[in-house]
């Protein structure tokens, strides 16, 4: 079995900073891409940023420029250095992996969610 626990979310002022960070752990073999997605009430769930294994990265257009996506493969974790926050970024963020773990008898390749957390930013 395989996790990935977030932490870091929390309540801030516009303006202001936040840094998500996410570990995964378990039998793990491989971890490909790893990303963070973010639901705010009422709408669907979307994409942030991600960043691959060799470290190419991903940002919505909404994000460009205030956040940096980072990770450290030794330590199995990816984190999101939020700055500039806006009301608009408050949201439940997730944490994303595309990893291989070891099953019983053999790899196993799969999707995985972290927990959430909650970005509040207060105007």
């Amino acid at each position: 079995q395989v996790q990935l626990v977030e932490s870091g979310g929390g309540l801030v002022q516009a303006g202001g900073s936040l840094r998500l960070s996410c570990a995964a752990s378990g039998s793990i073999f491989s971890i490909n891409a790893m990303g963070w997605y973010r639901q705010a009430p009422g709408k669907q769930r979307e994409l942030v940023a991600a960043i691959t294994s060799g470290g190419s990265t991903y940002y919505a257009d909404s994000v460009k420029g205030r956040f940096t996506v980072s990770r450290d493969n030794a330590k199995n974790t990816v984190y999101l250095q939020m700055n500039s926050l806006k009301p608009e970024d408050t949201a439940v963020y997730y944490c994303n992996a595309d990893m291989e773990h070891m099953g019983s008898s053999r790899l196993i390749r799969g999707d995985y969610w972290g927990q959430g957390t909650q970005v509040t930013v207060s105007s």
